[in-house]
């Protein structure tokens, strides 16, 4: 629950927080009179906002206190990036909505969103109080869910879910797309499949049957909407698993986060796998599910290399003790534009990022 103070009444209600954000403990009312400086103060101050006012003005107010958060420096480096980050989220996380029943927000000029809130709140719709910067990222998940992103390798639109990150960053998708298939094309398995893209070119290209996996039951459901949607769903399974599912496979294929460190949402979980557990079980299972003469393909980025979270022996020292050897690999440059955003706080290591496809054998 949340509380606060309204018209020298005690009030309360339902907190909504589909990221897992805790609570404000410091509530106030606030509406269109409230300037961005008082805005910001209060959020750094740790004491949320509930807004009572026009709702595209808030949208506004956001806007403004985002100006106001001080980025990290170019070359800060990546703790000092994430530190910023980190504070920035919880800045912009104190300016709160009112939900009504049903999804609705009570507020002037407030859009439509209860399909997009039922998508990820569920159906049941109490009063409530969330974020608004949640909400602006729901409705756009929305968006995107519709709408849909284009993937060159498979000529057709991926819908990605809210919390399962989308395939817009292409090269790790035509990796897949362009190694070469072992002979044996009767079963693969698509470790952490998210969206399912991977599973989708792996049949697209001939592959007989497919096992993607997730451990998320979102990336689940949003596989199977995708893979029902490209006419696949006959070949590719999608299961709830960590990691492996049972048996072996002719190929076993994995694109695990590619940054050893904590996650602080849910999309997070794409980008940061704390401590390497995902990569390490990968390769410390592969040997196990692999069938004889099979091949297992690792798609990574060296980006955690280049920002001195992982040395350069580390992953070929992995291969080692997990038994494993490369048979090949395929190198791809980032294409987003990042790299060349001098700007940006990890522009130096961005610039350098290859993404590369490793071919294990055991």
């Amino acid at each position: 629950m949340i509380h606060w103070t309204e018209a020298g009444q005690e009030r309360s209600a339902i907190w909504r927080s589909a990221l897992g954000a805790p609570p404000p403990r410091r509530v106030v009312t606030a509406d269109d009179r409230m300037t961005a400086d008082t805005a910001y103060r209060l959020a750094c101050e740790g004491t949320a906002l509930l807004w009572q006012g026009d709702f595209q003005n808030a949208r506004q107010l956001l806007s403004a206190m985002g100006r106001r958060c001080k980025p990290a420096a170019p070359g800060a480096g990546f703790h000092r990036y994430r530190q910023a980050r980190s504070q920035r989220a919880r800045t912009l996380g104190m300016l709160l909505v009112p939900f009504a029943e049903d999804h609705v927000v009570p507020l002037r000029r407030a859009p439509d969103v209860r399909e997009a809130c039922a998508e990820v709140y569920g159906a049941e719709a109490p009063p409530a109080v969330g974020q608004l910067r949640e909400l602006l990222g729901l409705i756009g998940a929305h968006e995107w869910r519709h709408k849909g992103v284009y993937v060159p390798a498979l000529e057709a639109r991926v819908h990605p879910h809210h919390g399962v990150f989308s395939p817009i960053r292409g090269e790790y998708v035509d990796l897949v797309a362009r190694a070469p298939l072992p002979e044996d094309r009767r079963l693969a398995f698509d470790i952490g499949t998210g969206t399912g893209v991977l599973a989708a070119v792996l049949a697209r290209r001939g592959v007989h049957r497919v096992v993607a996996t997730d451990l998320d039951q979102s990336s689940v459901e949003c596989a199977e909407d995708n893979l029902a949607r490209l006419g696949l769903d006959d070949r590719v399974e999608v299961v709830r698993a960590d990691l492996f599912p049972p048996g072996r496979a002719p190929l076993v294929v994995c694109n695990p986060p590619w940054l050893p460190a904590k996650p602080v949402s849910p999309l997070d979980q794409a980008v940061y796998d704390p401590g390497g557990r995902m990569l390490a079980g990968f390769l410390d299972g592969l040997a196990g599910h692999l069938e004889p003469g099979g091949e297992g393909w690792l798609i990574l980025s060296d980006l955690a290399e280049h920002l001195g979270l992982r040395t350069r022996a580390d992953l070929p020292a992995a291969f080692e003790r997990a038994g494993l050897r490369v048979a090949g690999r395929l190198d791809v440059p980032p294409r987003h534009h990042r790299p060349k955003d001098e700007q940006d706080p990890l522009h130096e290591a961005r610039a350098a990022e290859i993404t590369s496809l490793w071919r294990l054998t055991t």
